[in-house]
């Protein structure tokens, strides 16, 4: 019993050292260097990402009102939070056609 047991962990010990202890792909010491983007590059990513959060998120809340107003069945409350949600949902839009126009506001600002 005492002898399995020595010879499982031993089978265990050895199998981790080789493969934490074998051989490992040597790789040539190329430099990297790391290149920051331009202002106009880095605010002209950021439109794109505003942009299209604002659009996903636009349309998940004309969806909701979609609903609500299909679900609404007359009740003039759920009418009202369906009508909430749609205008969200166009200034949600809104926001998304004048984002790239407020970006390069401040692009000017900051001299891109």
């Amino acid at each position: 019993m005492v002898r399995h047991i020595l010879y499982r962990c031993t089978v265990v010990t050895v199998a981790f050292l080789t493969s934490v202890t074998g051989p490992a792909p040597a790789y040539a010491a190329t430099p990297h260097v790391l290149v920051a983007n331009s202002l106009p590059v880095v605010i002209s990513n950021i439109t794109t990402w505003i942009v299209g959060i604002l659009i996903g998120v636009a349309t998940l809340f004309l969806t909701i009102g979609g609903l609500r107003y299909l679900a609404a069945g007359g009740d003039p409350t759920e009418l009202d939070k369906a009508k909430s949600a749609l205008k969200s949902a166009l200034i949600g839009y809104a926001l998304a056609v004048l984002a790239p126009i407020l970006l390069a506001v401040v692009q000017g600002w900051v001299g891109g």
